[in-house]
């Protein structure tokens, strides 16, 4: 008797299929569902401390310290490929805020080399544990760490991220971030739906190492199946045809090499062939440059001294002739000529070759210019040797100091925007301040001088009218990590002229600028940690995100200049006038502005805390939802104030005016924001905190809806 036959209907296998797709599919979303959980725990490890982090740094009772060198290199090095703009110079946070941001560093990293680590060594992280995703290599076993490496490290972030990349940074969309999100992303996702393969669609970083992703409770269930020993002895021997077929074909290069053994000797030989013969190519141009520039140097040498011959003291040339010889000089664009010429431009007399000096070394440009400035600083050691004495030795030193800063100051106005690198640091070009000092005025107006280190240099009353200290890169675009920045840390720029100069993200901590007009000018993004900028004009100024820590501007002029969201932690600003001057989320905290008119001035959602406000003028001035924790507001004018939402807990009002007074005529330039009502004022503002309100404000807080316990 024989067995029936037992065959498939056509319904029982669609049926099948349905089930396999479904399976697939829940697979799938369990894969991603795992791969999102999985990027958000290191993502959030990262994100709550620095949000704590910035948390810490608003507050203004911690000390300040200087920014972790690891964070600085580590923000450096990713604004370069993002071709983002990179904090530059001295920068100092809360103590606090240092540890927390290294811990959001390291952190991310730490989780996720922990998540490879299971990965590698189980097959599986936590959220694909939770999930039932498993990992598994060829044997069905966890694919071990070198190839989580490949998979993670190469497949699913490298290889698309940099094709990601590559479009988007040469493409119209650079340096759009938003737009190098999309794209990785959808490169991310593109190389996750995987590529189609003998054993069904596997993602590119599964193929790369070599792994599968697997049901682990399907694969449990088929373990359990496998005590059957037909069953067993089916599986196994399928998994052995498998393992064969994908042995056999990552071995398919070894025994190609095998089987062609000639083929691989010729390859080996011609590559071997083609290394030799580009090293001796190599060597050969090496050597003939050499040789060009050893006889390049000595044609120079020879005409050189060709040249020197009639300028000699005792050469008996005519005034022409050495002329024409100093131009020539010039010329030559030779080291040894460039410091014959600034040399001679200080021992030389004759006023008519004095000029013809100034001629040449302007004709060899910005390559003068460090043998200039070992002059200059030269020239000013030895004035400071003579004394301040009016003496004819000081004369003629103080003339030799003006024909060289002259000639550095023509190089610079003939060569506008050719100046990276460019180095005059610790220069003298500017008065010294001293009796019988130098004349000279340094006059740039209208130049671009970005690249220039100006560092600790003396350009005391120099005029940069409408001057460039930045320019865009080779790039072209603003805002990005090539952009050409001038440096004038430390540099002294006392009653100096920047009217309309910009200055946007330029490096100028504990610079002088004591007197100095900046009216109209672009200061935004700018590095001013402890800047002196005493009775300084800034009338326009655009200040927005600037960094102002520590400096002083007592006395300063702010009248409508933008400082919105500018960092002035613990800067001085006594007597400053503020009218109308925009200070909306900036940090103010530990600010000194005694004495100071703030009348219309914005100062929404501005940190005051700490800040010391007293005798100051806040007439009009706009402090909804500011932070007022704790300042002293003694004898301040805040009639006609907005204080709605502002936190004014700890703050002291002894002798501080709430109610509106009748508005001074002369004082019609003062525009007091538009209240609809005098109650809206203080109503809602929660005074149950503030320190030294007498009977009379207490009165007026009342019964124009503020809160206060006494209040009936």
């Amino acid at each position: 008797m024989t067995s029936p036959i037992v065959r498939r209907t056509s319904n029982q296998s669609g049926q099948s299929k349905k089930s396999e797709r479904a399976d697939s599919l829940l697979l799938a979303s369990r894969r991603f569902a795992a791969w999102a959980a999985e990027i958000t725990l290191v993502v959030t490890s990262g994100l709550i401390p620095f949000g704590i982090g910035v948390y810490a740094n608003s507050r203004s009772d911690l000390n300040r310290v200087p920014l972790n060198p690891v964070l600085v290199v580590t923000e450096r090095a990713i604004a370069r490929p993002l071709a983002l703009p990179v904090s530059y110079g001295i920068r100092n946070v809360a103590w606090p805020t240092n540890i927390l941001w290294t811990i959001a560093l390291l952190a991310p990293v730490t989780l996720s080399w922990w998540q490879l680590y299971l990965l590698a060594k189980t097959g599986s992280t936590i959220p694909k544990r939770w999930l039932k995703v498993r990992v598994v290599n060829e044997q069905g076993k966890p694919p071990g760490l070198g190839a989580v490496v490949i998979r993670e490290g190469v497949g699913r972030w490298t290889v698309p991220i940099s094709i990601a990349y590559l479009l988007w940074r040469y493409s119209f969309a650079f340096p759009n971030l938003g737009l190098f999100t999309f794209l990785s992303l959808l490169m991310i996702v593109g190389e996750g739906i995987g590529l189609p393969s003998r054993r069904g669609r596997r993602a590119l970083h599964d193929q790369l190492a070599g792994t599968y992703t697997i049901d682990a409770v399907l694969a449990s269930n088929k373990q359990a199946q496998s005590a059957d020993g037909n069953d067993r002895a089916e599986e196994n021997q399928e998994g052995e045809e498998f393992a064969a077929v994908e042995t056999s074909q990552s071995h398919n290069l070894w025994r190609r090499i095998q089987q062609n053994p000639n083929l691989t000797l010729f390859g080996v030989g011609l590559t071997s062939m083609t290394a030799v013969l580009a090293t001796l190519i190599g060597t050969q141009v090496y050597i003939q440059i050499q040789q060009s520039q050893r006889a390049t140097k000595q044609i120079n040498s020879q005409q050189f001294l060709e040249l020197v011959k009639p300028l000699s003291p005792n050469s008996g040339a005519t005034n022409e002739e050495r002329q024409t010889a100093i131009l020539a000089m010039g010329g030559l664009n030779d080291p040894q000529s460039i410091k014959f010429l600034a040399d001679l431009l200080v021992s030389e007399t004759n006023p008519s070759l004095l000029d013809t000096i100034q001629q040449a070394l302007t004709t060899v440009g910005p390559q003068a210019i460090p043998e200039l400035k070992n002059k200059n600083q030269f020239l000013v050691s030895e004035l400071e040797s003579v004394g301040s004495t009016a003496t004819k030795e000081r004369e003629l030193r103080q003339g030799r100091l003006q024909r060289n800063q002259r000639t550095i100051n023509k190089i610079l106005s003939v060569y506008s925007g050719k100046f990276e690198g460019v180095d005059l640091s610790s220069t003298q070009l500017g008065q010294s301040g001293t009796p019988g000092s130098s004349f000279f005025n340094l006059v740039l107006d209208n130049l671009d001088l970005s690249g220039v280190k100006f560092k600790s240099a003396n350009l005391n009353q120099a005029s940069f009218k409408g001057s460039r200290f930045r320019s865009p890169g080779e790039d072209g675009r603003w805002d990005t990590y090539d952009d050409v920045i001038a440096d004038l840390s430390q540099a002294q720029l006392q009653q100096a002229n920047l009217t309309d100069a910009n200055l946007s993200r330029v490096l100028m901590n504990r610079i002088d600028l004591s007197r100095a007009t900046l009216n109209r000018a672009n200061l935004s993004n700018a590095r001013l940690y402890d800047a002196k900028l005493n009775s300084t004009q800034l009338v326009g100024a655009d200040l927005r995100n600037a960094v102002l820590e520590k400096a002083s501007l007592t006395g300063a002029d702010l009248g409508d200049a933008k400082l919105n969201e500018a960092n002035l932690y613990a800067a001085r600003l006594g007597r400053a006038t503020a009218i109308g001057t925009q200070l909306s989320f900036a940090n103010l905290t530990n600010t000194d502005w005694q004495g100071a008119d703030l009348s219309g001035a914005y100062l929404d959602r501005a940190n005051l805390s700490n800040a010391n406000l007293s005798a100051t003028r806040l007439a009009g001035a706009v402090l909804r939802s500011a932070q007022m924790e704790n300042v002293n507001l003694q004898n301040a004018d805040l009639s006609l104030a907005d204080l709605r939402g502002a936190n004014v807990a700890g703050a002291d009002f002894k002798g501080a005016i709430l109610a509106p007074s009748k508005q001074d005529p002369a004082d019609q330039f003062v525009q007091t924001p538009d209240l609809g009502s005098v109650s809206a004022v203080v109503q809602g503002v929660d005074f149950s905190q503030a320190k030294n309100l007498d009977a009379k404000q207490l009165a007026y807080i009342c019964t124009q809806g503020g809160i206060h316990p006494r209040c009936p």
